[in-house]
This record gives C-alpha cells, sequence and structure tokens, in this order.
C-alpha cells in the first residue's frame, strides 16, 4: 500500500492529520469518500448483475443444447471440410547462392539475416546480383 493509504487506514495516524484541518474540510473529505464509496458499489453490483445475466445466458444455451441432444464435446469436435488449424505457407524459394566457410554451397532466400559469406563479400564491393541463382 501506498504511504498515504497506511496514514488513512490508521487511526491513529488519522486522527493526527485531522488536527490540521477544520471541521468543515473534514466534512467535505467525508463527503466525497462517501461518493466515491457509493460509486464503487454502484460498479461491482453492475458487475455482479452482468455475470448473473451471462450465467443465465449460458445455463439457457445449455439446456437448449442438451433438449436438441448436443454435448459441450460436440462443440470442439470438428466439421467435415472445416479447417483443423493454421495452413503454413509454401517455403519461399532461393535467390541467392554461395559458398560457406566449409566449402559447401548454400541457398539463402533474401530474407532475414544476410548470411556472414554474403555480407563479407558485400562489405568487399560485391553486389548482391554477383550471388543470383
Amino acid at each position: 500500500m501506498s504511504l498515504m493509504l497506511n496514514k488513512l487506514n490508521n487511526m491513529r495516524l488519522l486522527r493526527a492529520m485531522s488536527r490540521e484541518f477544520s471541521i468543515d474540510v473534514l466534512d467535505e473529505m467525508l463527503e466525497k469518500v462517501r461518493v466515491v464509496t457509493e460509486e464503487k458499489r454502484a460498479q461491482a453490483q453492475e458487475q455482479r448483475q452482468s455475470q448473473a445475466q451471462k450465467q443465465e445466458k449460458i445455463s439457457t444455451w445449455l439446456e437448449a443444447m442438451q433438449a436438441e441432444g448436443i454435448s459441450v464435446q460436440d462443440l470442439f469436435t470438428t466439421a467435415p471440410g472445416v479447417c483443423d488449424g493454421v495452413k503454413k505457407r509454401a517455403p519461399r524459394p532461393a535467390k541467392y547462392r554461395y559458398t560457406d566457410v566449409n566449402g559447401e554451397m548454400k541457398t539463402w532466400t533474401g530474407q532475414g539475416r544476410t548470411p556472414k559469406p554474403i555480407a563479407q563479400a558485400l562489405a568487399g564491393g560485391k553486389s548482391l546480383n554477383d550471388f543470383l541463382i
């Protein structure tokens, strides 16, 4: 908790702080705290009501499903012709060919990090067109 909240929750500290204020100022503070408290209660009540409405709708749907002979598990099984998941795209074709430090021929699609042999050649003055397949 913050230091101010600790002071407000501690009766002894609250009494010590209240000595600095007049009764009128303390009454204003009290009224503001009451307003904030009522707003918080109203918000909590709205949340409870919306949760109750949501639960009521779920219960209604479950009863309707049971009346039709549909189980909850039936909702999660895939129907024929329905996609089972995310389709992966085909791998990109290679655009560039280079020789690595071991002397092996390798390819690169041109996406992602530039391979070190190509990066070194580019720094040495070559162009990517020199590596095109």
